[in-house]
């Protein structure tokens, strides 16, 4: 190591552990000990243009430890991108741009929001999905448009987490060659050495996923974190694990133990710290030869590279406009429309699933849009969300636009959520509704993020049926609509189906969910109506001029809910129907437009769901009634546990004449 070298590793570690220092918060560990792989990563290999921090053919770096941002923000602010060193002692301060974790759209030059270990990875290995996918339907022979790699900082924590395995397995089978995991290989967690729970062998692991593994055995030799990062790009057909051994906290005198991971080190040890590394300078102070350094090894090259990509681009566009052109939206996240032209409108009384409905939406937007593709859980035949023409994404058919998750719902979701983020395309997930509960996670952090990420779950209630209550859904809608920057779409009918994913489709910061019905629904009179869009309407209007009462449903008992209003007409009791499929949109209307279809002054109201019914008070108020199920479910054919658990005409009426 030269002294410059040794100087700018250095200046990573101080300009954390400073800011660290002055917030009173943080985790010093990671960036004392990791600081140098960063550096040789960030200096000799990450191509990354800090003038640009969404240059599309960038390589992407995702810190899956996220409890090591100081050292992420200390490697901006040094690259070059818009980190100060205000921004630096501003760090976990409130409105500041260095919060406690990576947030994505906040600080620039954050691929992704990280924190919650693990998903990091699991993002990474959707990223390096979508590089390959991208690569193999645009790239041309000496034109390389989509040409990077995905590199990822994971700790022993990140490695702990179930979605690591579900993740890395799903890397393994994809022969991702162009991911790069380096392993911050410390052997300490929060708690403390991490032989209390933590002791397979990581070699045997990665390398059974059918990873690369290395070794560097000093964290500190910089030639040999080169040689390693050279080795790994060189593999094709291997995602690389590098595993770093290093100390934890190194040079200062809390190393090597768990008092140094989360929290200052405390000004006597900074100055014990200071002295171990013979760094004289005060704190948020750096030499003008270490910016320099920076500067020439990162930004100058980086500013070279996408003004050479750009070139290369400009003689692409002219040579295959075509696809330059249909690249050119992706990139934009931008989908034809023309779908809907050619999608047949189903007919009133006609009997579709919801599920069956969405499977012609995908299948109609996948003919118009070579930019959407999606995948499942291993239910492909179930969800019916495979593209009927095309093949599976495959090592060996990698434009392929049917991603197979296998059983791996947390990884899925977190691997489409990598996709969104890498740009370029339109991605959805599948599963049964009632294991959305494994993606929840990564659904939570899709909407912390932003992204317009589509995720389709069938099988919404308990007319399941015969798979029993394990199989069930009940609580999962509401949970859901809990969550902010979430719409939960449940529709009643075709139409209802098609506008959601229409709606979903506009979306640019929102992920949406589609909750669908494995049962048949009886298509309505709902196609030419405008408010289908606005999140609740009403969908069968009372006979008078006002209404005696008002029923509330979505999805399959909106059916219910219009039979019960023709049986209560028979009693000369005028009631108006209201469709809420999607609560979060309705919210989003103006409250003229919500008092049009929920007026204040009906008070005998009724909300008809098959689920929990935590929620619907706001909807029914104090003296409304809500329907639903606040028990597990039961094994039986659905239609029999339908009516059991009271969703039929006669115990809808008794309810509300009991209002």
């Amino acid at each position: 190591m030269n002294t410059l070298d040794n100087e700018s590793v250095n200046a990573i570690r101080f300009l954390s552990i400073d800011a660290i220092q002055k917030a009173n918060s943080g985790h010093p560990g990671l960036p004392l000990d990791a600081a140098p792989m960063m550096y040789i990563l960030w200096t000799r290999h990450l191509k990354q243009n800090p003038k640009d921090s969404h240059w599309f053919n960038r390589d992407r770096f995702i810190l899956s430890a996220g409890h090591g941002s100081a050292m992420l923000y200390s490697l901006l602010h040094l690259a070059g991108y818009d980190v100060s060193l205000t921004d630096l002692q501003s760090f976990r301060q409130y409105k500041s741009k260095t919060p406690g974790h990576p947030e994505y759209r906040v600080v620039d030059g954050v691929d992704c929001t990280t924190g919650p270990l693990g998903q990091g990875l699991g993002m990474a290995v959707g990223m390096a999905i979508a590089e390959k996918h991208l690569a193999a339907l645009y790239n041309e022979p000496n034109y390389p448009i989509i040409d990077h790699y995905t590199f990822v900082l994971a700790s022993d924590g990140d490695l702990m987490e179930g979605i690591s395995h579900e993740a890395a397995s799903l890397a393994g089978h994809q022969q991702l060659g162009k991911l790069i995991v380096l392993y911050d290989s410390n052997n300490i967690s929060l708690d403390g050495t991490t032989k209390n729970t933590f002791t397979e062998n990581e070699k045997q692991r990665f390398e059974a996923y059918g990873w690369q593994y290395l070794l560097v055995n000093d964290g500190n030799d910089l030639d040999s974190l080169d040689k390693a990062i050279m080795q790994a790009k060189n593999n094709s057909t291997q995602p690389t694990i590098i595993e770093v051994k290093t100390i934890i906290g190194y040079g200062s005198p809390k190393a090597n133990t768990n008092a140094v991971h989360g929290a200052p080190i405390g000004q006597a040890d900074m100055l014990e710290t200071r002295k171990f590394y013979n760094w004289a300078y005060e704190p948020f102070v750096i030499p003008n030869e270490i910016y320099e350094n920076y500067k020439n090894k990162i930004a100058v090259p980086g500013l070279e590279a996408e003004k050479h990509w750009l070139k290369l681009l400009k003689q692409y566009s002219l040579q295959f406009p075509q696809k330059y052109k249909t690249l050119q939206k992706g990139m934009h996240n931008v989908l034809t429309s023309t779908w809907q032209n050619n999608f047949p409108a189903s007919q009133i009384g006609e009997n579709e699933s919801g599920r069956a409905t969405s499977q012609r939406v995908i299948n109609a937007i996948a003919a118009d849009n070579i930019n959407f593709w999606g995948g499942s859980a291993d239910l492909f035949t179930s969800n019916k969300t495979n593209i009927k023409a095309d093949t599976a994404f495959e090592p060996q058919t990698p434009q392929g636009r049917n991603l197979w998750f296998g059983v791996r719902e947390f990884a899925e979701a977190a691997a489409v959520n990598g996709i969104a983020l890498h740009g370029g395309s339109r991605v959805f997930a599948s599963t049964f509704f009632v294991f959305s509960d494994y993606m929840r996670a990564a659904i939570r952090l899709a909407a912390i993020q932003k992204l317009p990420v589509i995720f389709i779950f069938t099988h919404d209630s308990v007319a399941v049926g015969e798979d029993g209550l394990t199989h069930q859904p009940i609580e999962q809608l509401m949970s859901f609509r809990a969550m902010p920057n979430v719409n939960v779409f449940r529709p009643a009918d075709a139409n209802e189906t098609v506008a959601a994913w229409q709606l979903a489709l506009q979306s640019q910061s929102t992920p949406s969910l589609l909750v669908l019905t494995r049962q048949n629904l009886q298509t309505l009179d709902t196609a030419n109506n405008p408010n289908i869009f606005k999140g609740g309407y009403i969908i069968a209007h009372e006979k008078g001029t006002k209404p005696d009462g008002i029923l509330l449903a979505t999805g399959s008992e909106v059916h219910l809910a219009i039979s019960a209003q023709k049986k209560l007409a028979q009693a000369d009791i005028d009631v108006r129907v209201v469709s809420l499929p999607c609560w979060e949109l309705f919210e989003q209307q103006s409250s003229s437009y919500q008092q049009s279809v929920l007026p204040d002054n009906i008070i005998k109201r009724l909300s008809i769901e098959m689920g929990s019914t935590q929620g619907w008070e706001h909807y029914v108020g104090s003296q409304g009634a809500m329907l639903g199920i606040n028990r597990y479910g039961a094994s039986g054919p659905g239609e029999q546990l339908i009516d059991a658990f009271g969703f039929n005409v006669a115990n809808i009426v008794e309810k509300y004449n009991s209002l």
